[in-house]
């Protein structure tokens, strides 16, 4: 819990902290006085004055942060210090200003993509498991064992290109030409064609609903345990289970589930060592399950046994990589929120501070790749909620900005206050069904 609480903390605190750098450096260009910069909210517990004028505090809530600038003259300033004032700038400015911390967002997660992409990652090949019958991908030819080489002309190399590749035609519908190698050596080219994903709760992942799911690695023994049936059997460490009594095990999956449907019975399991196949007959002991049933174990430890790939670009290519992956993400919400409204998505795909919460600890235990990643993602998603034309977000600052370009004077007060009661009602339900959505997975 802690853990998970520190890495929503750290992520949070981080990616609020650089949106607000973003006004800030450009305030600070356009000769806008910044009063104070906070990382963290709340009580002050350190805090020091530049040359500028700005106070630098670090507060004691540390999720997020804050840029406080000058938005008025002072009463009885000089015309320097009022030519500092936020309010006294030309629309264009503002509007630059407003926009940065946005913006700043979407550089930021280009430079992890980026980061990411330079150094490399570990990725699943993308191999396919069996398809279900009657979806998209069994009626197109998939057969397990296909690996996913391109998709509508675009090589992919790992599991996670290809998600993303299929990823906006699978929810938007269309076509998507796949040309794979098939695991027999032989070359395919498959033409998917499905309709548009309703994507509720229960079914937010398009491409299983296609048919399309990672390939389970195949079982292989991690550790053998002492005194069990299989280091009576001669069962080593390494050996890659690939039968059972004469016929094939597609993974581990399937070998522990037919192991425990057989205590107390001979059992012959063919296994792969060093290339070469040996049988080993073994027993399996009759154990109490999770459940207070009876089941068979045999006494050893698996270990996933699956091809990985290593996705790595160079300096120029990582950079595009980056700059191409944040737009898409970006695009892609766009077009999730639209469908949201339109009712072809659930609102119940809306995630809250609990669900963030828990995916930054997960994605922390996972790697520091992980982690990046989703920082990458999230900051995304900060920068474009921002940008949204609701009043009380930068999105309903620029979009009065816009109006006052337009009209060629400012927006009238009372339009603004109407517009704040707008904006904080529809952020009081925004953020009221998050946190239902939130907690109604967490006690489901």
């Amino acid at each position: 819990m802690i853990f998970t609480l520190l890495a929503f903390a750290v992520a949070l605190g981080l990616l609020i902290t650089f949106h607000e750098l973003g006004h800030y450096w450009v305030a600070r260009w356009c000769n806008v006085k910044v009063l104070r910069f906070s990382v963290g909210f709340g009580r002050v517990l350190l805090r020091r004055t530049d040359r500028n004028g700005t106070e630098w505090a670090l507060s004691a809530i540390p999720l997020g942060g804050y840029v406080k600038m000058q938005d008025d003259p002072e009463a009885g300033a000089n015309a320097q210090e009022q030519a500092q004032a936020f309010n006294q700038k030309s629309v264009a400015q503002r509007f630059a200003i407003v926009a940065a911390g946005p913006i700043a967002n979407l550089l930021l997660a280009a430079l992890l993509y980026a980061g990411l992409s330079w150094v490399g990652t570990e990725e699943p090949a993308a191999i396919i498991a069996t398809p279900a019958a009657q979806t998209q991908a069994s009626q197109a030819g998939f057969q397990g064992g296909d690996l996913l080489v391109e998709i509508n002309g675009s090589a992919v190399e790992s599991w996670g290109q290809a998600r993303w590749a299929l990823l906006d035609v699978l929810t938007s519908g269309g076509t998507a030409q796949i040309r794979v190698q098939e695991e027999q050596g032989g070359n395919a080219t498959r033409t998917l064609q499905v309709a548009p994903a309703s994507m509720g709760v229960e079914e937010s992942d398009p491409l299983a609903l296609a048919g399309l799911t990672l390939a389970a690695p195949r079982a292989q023994v991690g550790q053998v345990i002492e005194d069990g049936a299989a280091a009576a059997a001669g069962f080593q460490q390494g050996d890659i289970i690939v039968g059972l009594d004469n016929q094939p095990v597609t993974d581990a999956n399937a070998f522990v589930a037919a192991i425990q449907k057989r205590p107390g019975e001979r059992v012959a399991v063919t296994v792969l060592r060093e290339d070469t196949e040996l049988m080993l007959n073994v027993v399996p002991q009759a154990q109490e399950g999770p459940e207070g049933q009876t089941v068979g174990r045999i006494g050893v430890m698996l270990a996933a046994d699956f091809p990985m790939v290593t996705v790595r670009y160079g300096l120029l290519g990582s950079i595009t990589h980056g700059v191409e992956r944040t737009f898409e993400t970006a695009w892609y919400s766009l077009k999730m929120m639209g469908r949201m409204l339109t009712g072809e998505v659930s609102v119940r795909n809306i995630s809250g501070p609990v669900t963030i919460a828990d995916y930054a600890g997960q994605t922390a235990r996972i790697g520091i790749a992980a982690y990046i990643s989703f920082l990458a993602l999230i900051s995304v998603s900060i920068g474009i909620l921002n940008l949204l034309p609701i009043p009380m977000l930068d999105g309903g600052h620029l979009m009065y900005y816009l109006l006052e370009m337009a009209r060629g004077r400012p927006v009238p007060d009372a339009w603004l206050e109407t517009g704040q009661r707008i904006g904080l009602g529809l952020l009081v339900a925004l953020m009221s069904l998050a946190f239902f959505n939130d907690f109604t997975r967490l006690f489901s």
